[in-house]
């Protein structure tokens, strides 16, 4: 069912893209061209729109471990609807758990220039132990994520939220956010402190994100700033405090992250790009609210049963669940030669990978009822992929080496196929 689902998205968007290469071809682009290829960049962005509200794509079909199929209707309104204001929600359901998710909120536009907005939400849904997701990588939409296929380990979160969404100068983009959440998870977890055992907690949180494009051209526009050229590096910092005894909140902690990605272009059309993510968390932290380095390996004995979608910046050779850190690092090499000019719409090209972790972990004794090793030996993985063999389909291949090398050969071996959309 979950490789039936995966496919069936995948070839969506491959025709979405084909469809969109069509349109560009034209010489003498039309009022009508002009609307096509809006309709086509907000499909591409993850929207569908009508007049008044654009429906949010990516809550139509999603798979996973827990919920197997989860589908629902999401979306925002936009412009027509009002420049100052505006209504987002989703309401999705889940085959396995039998469960409704949603989340309702709205926000008010504040200054136009510096594209400041001031949100309100009330979200109930769930979110993936270990995980550590940017405020503001949600502006920046990644239109298909495969490892959420495998994802196993979730933990129910109930939270009210007031955001503040600032462009503090074209280069730097913030996100300030105070929030209560009610934590619990699904699995047989307890983080044992000071003698009692916590099942379900309640956090009392503030965060700030920070996304600094030093080399991107900004351009100041009617209603507000655009990003005329993409330049690299960039660079994101994230800081959440936790606060005990604020709104019932149990814990005192802290957490710091890091993102950098560089990209260069080469002369001869290769491309290599490095990324370097960072994480540490200070004081009472659970699980739910420590770090993964983004595993993409289902828990299978088989190869062939491990078989599915290579992820963009996941480890594919990592199991989940496998390892967890307090504080960690990890760095990805990728490089992409010319592609293979076979013939004008064939291009296939090959993309060498290596991914290197390293984390460590303190108080392991607190989290109760689960099994998960650390990082601190490094570690290690390289492969490749061969992309766009057919409608954006391709293969990679991952294998893992060093201090985590398992004695079974064939588990540390990964052989997935990719999919690469260009919009």
């Amino acid at each position: 069912m979950s490789k039936f689902c995966t496919l069936a998205f995948l070839l969506l968007f491959s025709w979405l893209a084909r469809a969109q290469s069509t349109t560009e071809t034209s010489t003498e682009p039309t009022q009508d061209s002009i609307r096509e290829r809006q309709f086509l960049k907000q499909l591409g962005d993850g929207y569908l729109p009508t007049k008044y509200f654009n429906f949010d794509l990516r809550y139509l079909v999603k798979y996973n471990q827990y919920e197997a199929l989860r589908t629902g209707l999401g979306g925002i309104t936009n412009d027509v609807f009002s420049e100052k204001f505006r209504i987002n929600t989703y309401v999705v359901y889940g085959f396995k758990d039998h469960r409704f998710k949603y989340s309702i909120g709205a926000g008010f536009r504040i200054a136009e220039k510096t594209n400041t907005w001031l949100d309100i939400s009330y979200t109930d849904d769930l979110q993936e132990t270990g995980s550590y997701p940017f405020l503001t990588d949600k502006r920046f939409f990644q239109l298909f994520e495969p490892r959420l296929l495998n994802i196993s380990l979730f933990h129910k979160i109930i939270s009210r939220s007031v955001s503040l969404e600032y462009q503090l100068s074209p280069n730097i983009l913030t996100e300030t956010q105070l929030s209560i959440n009610d934590i619990n998870p699904t699995y047989a977890y307890e983080f044992a402190l000071d003698g009692d055992n916590y099942s379900s907690f309640d956090l009392s949180m503030a965060k700030i994100a920070v996304q600094w494009s030093p080399f991107s051209r900004f351009e100041l526009a009617e209603k507000g700033i655009k990003e005329g050229e993409d330049g690299y590096p960039k660079f994101t910092f994230q800081y959440t405090k936790s606060f005990k005894d604020v709104f019932k909140g149990d814990f005192n902690f802290s957490n710091f992250e890091f993102k950098t990605i560089h990209q260069i272009q080469h002369k001869n059309k290769s491309l290599s790009e490095i990324t370097i993510v960072s994480g540490m968390a200070n004081g009472n932290t659970p699980l739910t609210h420590l770090y993964h380095a983004y595993p993409n390996n289902i828990n299978k004995e088989k190869i062939l049963r491990r078989f599915s979608v290579a992820g963009t910046s996941s480890f594919e050779t990592m199991f989940f669940n496998e390892f967890f850190s307090d504080k960690f690092t990890t760095i990805q090499v990728k490089h992409a030669l010319k592609p293979f000019n076979i013939s004008e719409k064939y291009k296939p090209q090959l993309v060498l990978i290596s991914r290197f972790a390293i984390g460590d972990m303190d108080n392991m004794d607190r989290h109760q009822n689960i099994t998960f090793g650390t990082l601190e030996k490094g570690y290690t993985e390289s492969g490749f992929e061969i992309n766009k063999l057919l409608f954006g389909f391709g293969l990679s291949f991952a294998y893992r080496y060093g201090a985590y090398h398992l004695p079974n050969i064939d588990d540390n071996v990964a052989i997935k196929f990719t999919f690469n959309l260009t919009l």
